[in-house]
Order: structure tokens, then C-alpha cells, then sequence
């Protein structure tokens, strides 16, 4: 099916005004990776990394739930795409997580000391939901199948060589401070190392543990965060890192919102969200609808599904591990490996709407939830921000003139 020729021309005017509006849009974190705007964006998606580097930011690769080998195909696909422009790589290696003191735990370990109880109440949420099992032969890669334990050392070692074997960037921890390990590989290998925090005080040991970017996320934001405000957040690891360049995050969708988190003192901003709406994202179809027409308030951070507080859309999901009357989430990874199989049914269930599966399906997502109310390519999320962050610079600006 051909394209749309109107649509190939308003592809290249706005992305010919997208360059004549955006001159002298430097930064320390354009400069640190010769970018056109700092705008990084978190995704799972290798179409949306791609999507976004091209347009003059630079996309960042979940790699958490990839094997080994899809990791590899991504990232040969997404460099075949860009063409030599950067993008990152982010692992999750929490710094304190079952075992972690002894060197880890095997999944069978974990498995093994997961209470009946818990069990049983996962199957009893998918009965009462009416989920059906998985057909015979249709289940992926399990968690349950996996010899280390997902959000684990050993579980990310592999995909930290397989993104330094490739041209990233950029290697970023989600979760917590790098290893000395995937410091010490990263820089070797020529990479900018980036982590999240959620206080100064996390800040202040990664920078300290040798970290060259500091992503300051706040609490709105989708995934695993804190309970401090980007608003509050921002300045105060601006403040704690001195000369590291710090990307705001959490609650930044639009170009209003980026330019506050640079007021803010930070060198450019962090997306994730936003891109769970964009046409290339492979977000759940049933899911999707659901952030399309959610509202700012229809969030929650969970423990549900990773054992640690996570924001996401708010379901029945959320709303059956929130009723004090019964268990409570177990913590990581213990949590992700007991409930794997059942989001597996439920997102398997969930493309039939109003059933129970569909009301139970959720994700990951930020409070910027509120404004994903159309879905549109990723290039032009990035374009519509860069426009609203001109004009918001150019009123701030205008309230000086005499």
C-alpha cells in the first residue's frame, strides 16, 4: 500500500521547520552526544529507538524482557535504520534484590519459596476472571524456564555484552547504581554510562561511582519511581551533582513540560510514556485504548507486577493486589516470576473487549497518561515538543523585554 503524497510533504515541511526553529538548541547533553535535541526516549520498542533517533533525539532500548539472541536482532536492526546517528541501551540491575548478597538466587530457587498461598490467589484472580489457559504450545519464553532471576545481576550480564558489542551510545541502569562491573565494561568500550534516581542522595553515589548522566525521575513517571515530584526532584539532583548533566523525567510529554524541567536546571529530558500511544508502538491493542482515553488520576504505583512500586494504568489488575484482605505482593524478583504466566493469559484473553481478561489488562505507564489522547507517529510527538518548547521559551522570554 503506497503512502499518502500529503503526508510525505507535511513529513518534510515540519521536519525542515523542526531544524530552522531549533538552531542554538544546545546542551551539555546535545553536545555529550551529537544530537539535535535532547530528548532521549525510553521504549521497548526497537521501531520507536529508531523513530526518534532519525528525527534529531535519540531512542533508548528496554532491554530487560529480551533474550540474549532478540537483543542482537534488535540492535542490528536499529543501527541498519539509523545510520550511524547514537542511541542507548537500558538494563535494569537493581543494587539490593533477593540473593543478591550471596550472589544471586536460581529461578528455581525463588520458585520453590513462593507461598502457596500467593499461588493460589493468582489462580483464583484468573478463574473469577474468566481467563482462559494458554492453548498447548503457545507460551513463549517463561520466566519460570530462566536459570537466573529476572532484575538480576547475572540475568543482565549477557545483554551488558551484547549492547557493548554493538555501536550504543549510551548503557543506562533503571534500577538503582551500576555495577562497578558495568561501569568499568562501559567505559572501556567508549560508552556514556546514565542512571535513574529518585533522590539527591542516589544521585550523589552514582555520579560518585562514576556515572556521566543522571536521569532525575520523578514520581509521575511510569515504571519503578520514588515518591518525590519532578518539580521538587529536578533542582535538588541538579544541585547534589554539580557538573554531570542531569535529564529530567517523569511527567514530560510536551514541549511545556521540557522546558520546565530545563528551567528546572536540567540538560534535556527523558520520555517514556509518551511514545506507549505512537503509532509504532507494540503496545497491547486493548491496553492501548485504555491510555487513549485515561485521564492524569487513572494510575497507581503497584507492586503488583514487579515487587516493587511501579506506576501503571490502574485495572482490575491493580485493584485485586491492592485489597488489603488479601495477599501482598511478594517482593523482586519474586513477584514477576509468580505472576508471569498469568499476564501472559491475561494479555493472550484481552484482545476480546469486556471480558474479564480485558478488564484485568494493564502496563507501565506516567501520569502524562492524560494527554496520550491521540495516537500519531513518534517523529512527530518529538516535532509537536520541540514547537511547544520554543513557544514556551520565546513567552518566558518575552515577559523580560521592556
Amino acid at each position: 500500500m503506497g503512502t499518502n503524497p500529503g503526508t510525505k510533504t507535511r513529513s518534510r515541511v515540519l521536519e525542515r521547520e523542526r531544524y530552522e526553529r531549533s538552531d542554538g538548541m544546545k546542551t551539555a547533553v546535545t553536545d555529550m552526544f551529537g544530537i539535535d535535541i535532547p530528548i532521549l526516549a525510553f521504549s521497548h520498542c526497537r521501531d520507536v529507538v529508531a523513530a526518534v533517533t532519525k528525527a534529531g533525539g535519540m531512542g533508548v532500548l528496554g532491554a530487560v524482557a529480551h533474550t540474549p539472541r532478540s537483543l542482537e536482532i534488535d540492535l542490528e536492526w536499529i543501527e541498519a535504520e539509523v545510520g550511524g546517528r547514537p542511541y542507548g541501551v537500558d538494563l535494569i540491575v537493581p543494587a539490593k534484590y533477593e540473593g543478591s548478597d550471596s550472589g544471586g538466587v536460581t529461578t528455581k530457587q525463588i520458585l520453590d519459596a513462593i507461598p502457596a498461598e500467593h499461588r493460589r490467589y493468582v489462580d483464583e484472580i484468573l478463574e473469577r476472571y474468566e481467563v482462559p489457559p494458554m492453548p498447548e504450545g503457545t507460551r513463549g519464553v517463561s520466566l519460570a524456564n530462566s536459570k537466573d532471576a529476572l532484575f538480576s545481576a547475572n540475568n543482565a550480564a549477557p545483554q551488558l555484552e551484547i549492547a557493548l558489542a554493538f555501536s550504543s551510545a549510551l548503557i543506562v541502569n533503571a534500577l538503582g547504581p551500576p555495577t562497578p562491573d558495568m561501569i568499568e565494561k562501559s567505559k572501556a568500550a567508549g560508552k556514556v554510562v546514565g542512571a535513574l534516581a529518585g533522590r539527591p542522595q542516589h544521585a550523589e553515589r552514582h555520579v560518585n561511582a562514576g556515572v556521566d548522566v543522571v536521569i532525575a525521575q520523578g514520581s509521575e513517571a511510569g515504571g519503578h519511581t520514588g515518591e518525590i515530584g519532578s518539580m521538587v526532584l529536578i533542582p535538588e539532583i541538579v544541585d547534589a551533582v554539580g557538573n554531570t548533566p542531569v535529564l529530567g523525567a517523569g511527567g514530560i510529554g510536551r514541549g511545556r513540560q521540557m522546558a520546565a524541567a530545563m528551567a528546572l536546571g536540567a540538560q534535556g529530558v527523558w520520555c517514556g510514556s509518551v511514545w506507549l500511544t505512537t503509532d509504532e508502538a507494540e503496545t497491547h491493542p486493548t491496553v492501548k485504548k485504555k491510555f487513549l482515553g485515561a485521564s492524569s488520576a487513572d494510575t497507581i504505583r503497584s507492586r503488583s507486577r514487579t515487587g516493587k512500586p511501579a506506576r501503571q494504568l490502574k485495572s482490575a489488575w491493580t485493584d485485586e493486589w491492592e485489597n488489603p484482605d488479601t495477599p501482598m505482593p511478594l517482593g523482586m524478583p519474586a513477584q514477576p516470576i509468580l505472576v508471569d504466566e498469568a499476564i501472559a493469559r491475561i494479555d493472550r484473553a484481552a484482545f476480546t473487549e469486556g471480558s474479564g481478561a480485558a478488564n484485568l489488562a494493564n502496563y507501565f505507564v506516567g501520569q502524562v497518561v492524560g494527554i496520550m489522547n491521540e495516537s500519531k507517529p513518534a517523529a512527530q510527538v518529538v516535532f509537536d515538543m520541540v514547537d511547544e518548547f520554543i513557544d514556551a521559551t520565546q513567552e518566558l522570554s518575552g515577559l523580560l523585554d521592556d
